[in-house]
């Protein structure tokens, strides 16, 4: 990894990794803000800020990190940021720096060049860039030759506008590309992979949503996955300390636990959504038997 300059800098392009025969990198949409309340749920503050040290107003850095997989036949992109489709009152609440193209641009990485976008679950923060409002007004893919991935029950649950989480879902970040064909919706089951490209599938972890999807990139014998949500952060190992914003925790937990019985063992490189400070890395377990961090390289 080659850090930022400053722990809480948006440095656009936050590391280069190699895995296998493919070629990883981590792009951050901008640093962000959210309660840390939120993102603890039920743990006691004097025991997460430990972690993650609040701000006056009791919000936590965040990250947003996109990382793009060059497998050599395909370029594939894995989660779009927050994106510019924000209103002004919440891009000024989260702080939102709406980054993520100047982050391909830095890593002389075209849009043009992106097959494959593949987005974990429809949240906001997650799938913002998978359209631009251009400054007319109109909606376009900020991917044009990418195939889209999302899953179907994801757009379904959006649709909705459910009091609980409704403001997670912004519909132009995916509608106009499900209506054109560019979106492929998918019907993977808890527990079920699926392949998107050779070397890149996506497994059904619900808990966080109720379909969410980690990414498995798997090259030369060497596994990673982008296991976003279920563990957004590294300071969310314990299996217990899961999100306020999780639609069923106690899925999550559970779900953790199916995922550490592999992650671990096998070694796999974990990479972290919203980790700004360290979004990648190997997970073992301690003396006592609780999961921790052996940062990746």
């Amino acid at each position: 990894m080659h850090p930022a300059e400053r722990p809480d800098s948006a440095e656009p392009v936050r590391g280069r990794t190699v895995l296998g025969d493919f070629e990883l990198t981590i792009l951050s949409d901008g640093n962000y803000y959210l309660d840390g309340g939120a993102m603890f749920g039920v743990v006691p503050k004097p025991l997460w800020e430990k972690r993650a040290p609040a701000d006056a107003q009791n919000r936590i850095l965040l990250g947003l990190n996109t990382v793009v997989v060059r497998t050599g036949k395909h370029n594939v992109v894995i989660e779009t940021g927050i994106g510019n489709k924000l209103s002004d009152k919440l891009r000024n609440i989260y702080g939102a720096k709406q980054q993520l193209p100047r982050a391909f641009e830095a890593a002389g990485i075209r849009p043009e060049e992106i097959d494959v976008v593949v987005n974990s679950h429809l949240h906001f923060d997650h799938c913002g860039w998978n359209t631009t409002r251009t400054p007319d007004g109109r909606i376009v893919p900020t991917f044009p030759n990418a195939r889209y991935f999302a899953h179907r029950g994801e757009v379904g649950h959006g649709h909705l506008q459910l009091e609980r989480d409704a403001i997670s879902y912004i519909s132009e970040n995916y509608d106009p590309l499900v209506e054109s064909g560019q979106m492929t919706l998918l019907d993977t089951r808890p527990g079920e992979t699926e392949e998107i490209v050779p070397g890149i599938s996506v497994e059904c972890f619900p808990g966080h949503t109720a379909q969410l999807l980690a990414v498995h990139i798997s090259s030369g014998g060497k596994q990673a996955c982008y296991v976003s949500d279920l563990i957004p952060t590294s300071a969310h190992l314990d299996i217990t300390w899961v999100m306020g914003y999780d639609l069923d925790p106690l899925t999550c937990i559970e779900q953790r636990k199916r995922f550490y019985k592999r992650a671990i063992p096998e070694q796999w490189l974990v990479l972290f959504t919203h980790d700004h400070h360290t979004p990648l890395g190997y997970i073992t377990l301690n003396e006592k038997g609780k999961p921790e961090m052996r940062p990746g390289s």
